[in-house]
């Protein structure tokens, strides 16, 4: 019974693993995909990824504060404009919150100025906080040591790479409505906007160049943020992989949001908790991505061999199990030999003692030794 227990309980996982092994040895990809598992794992992804989205988070703060900053600037430079959006809220809500609401307006076009520059201010605190928890992210799962450069050094060139993925983003999303507005223009000149086939291949055109878009952005991550540099030819399979699931997540994320509206808890806190599991899962995965790139052949750097131990001399003696009967006759002999001459000369000196006051001769002496050791 214990047997068959320990076959249940022992047996069985070995096997599984064994079985395991052989088939990452027949597969690549999954030896690949395990090993960027360990590699995600191991280099604290889950919590560099919350990091990311907190400092996200924290972000949409001052967002908001620049958002509400550039529309004071907007109906500043616009009094008609500002009075027909008046005349709009007072006409559609009560008289009390539209009192509120015009209050609101008037304190963002009386203080742009001040909210525009704290926005910045924060938003430049936040941005860089974000892209430096970025960068450690990417260094750590590419296994380079922390040794980032001098603090102003490192300021600045996070400032760099955040301006930089700010306009890549936004040029992206620009060539991306762009094209899509193009096609979309180009199908209504041709008439051929209301068929259905065709708006089956906009929406795949649309696919497509956000495709490319992703692509695009998630090399320049991959291969460039991390702190030190790191092979271009691995990142680009990562990268791809990185443009088709964040695609897969965006697509999901909006089926998600559309099912949460239906439900009064969900238009109050479902945008918010879609946008922050949104966030986290994108930092996830795209330090996943990463971690792909990094356990890629070719990719890894190459250890170096282990030192030996140095070696430790013992000395070591091994009795002989059991003993040749020869060799005990032989020992038994020569301790009754060497008894019997010890006896012989323990007699000869008491006789020697005792002779020597009498005056007695060494003949008597040597006969009383012959008879002493015959006795």
């Amino acid at each position: 019974m214990a047997a068959a227990t320990a076959d249940r309980t022992g047996q069985k996982p070995a096997a599984i693993a064994g079985r395991f092994d052989e088939l990452r040895a027949r597969r690549p990809w999954l030896d690949h995909l395990v090993r960027a598992g360990l590699r995600y794992t191991d280099r604290h992804g889950d919590d560099y990824a919350a990091a990311m989205t907190y400092f996200s988070v924290l972000a949409l703060v001052p967002l908001l504060m620049i958002a509400s900053a550039i529309a004071g600037y907007f109906l500043a430079s616009r009094p008609g404009l500002r009075d027909q959006l008046r005349a709009a809220i007072t006409a559609a809500v009560p008289i009390e919150l539209s009192d509120t609401i015009n209050l609101i307006i008037d304190q963002a076009v009386a203080q742009r100025n001040v909210v525009g520059a704290f926005g910045l201010l924060i938003a430049l605190y936040a941005g860089i906080g974000w892209m430096s928890r970025l960068r450690a992210a990417l260094s750590e799962q590419w296994a380079q040591p922390p040794d980032p450069p001098p603090m102003f050094k490192r300021l600045f060139s996070d400032l760099r790479a955040l301006l930089g993925l700010g306009v890549a983003l936004g040029c992206s999303f620009a060539i991306t409505t762009l094209l899509s507005a193009f096609t979309g223009d180009v199908l209504m000149f041709l008439g051929l906007n209301d068929n259905e086939s065709t708006q089956v291949l906009l929406r795949v055109v649309g696919i497509m160049i956000a495709l490319t878009a992703n692509f695009l952005i998630f090399l320049w991550m991959i291969a460039r943020l991390p702190r030190k540099s790191v092979p271009l030819r691995s990142s680009v399979k990562a990268a791809l992989l990185g443009a088709v699931g964040f695609q897969v997540l965006t697509e999901s994320m909006s089926i998600y949001l559309r099912m949460l509206s239906g439900s009064p808890s969900g238009v109050v806190f479902g945008s918010m908790f879609g946008l922050l599991i949104f966030v986290y899962f994108v930092s996830r995965f795209a330090l996943f991505v990463t971690a792909w790139a990094a356990t890629a052949r070719g990719s890894e750097p190459e250890q170096p061999a282990p030192v030996p131990a140095p070696a430790v001399i013992r000395l070591e003696v091994v009795a002989p199990s059991r003993v040749d009967r020869s060799l005990a006759a032989g020992l038994i002999g020569g301790a009754v030999v060497t008894a019997v001459f010890g006896a012989a000369h323990w007699r000869l000196g008491r006789l020697r003692r005792r002779s020597r006051p009498d005056g007695s001769t060494s003949g008597t002496g040597c006969a009383s030794v012959a008879s002493g050791v015959a006795g």
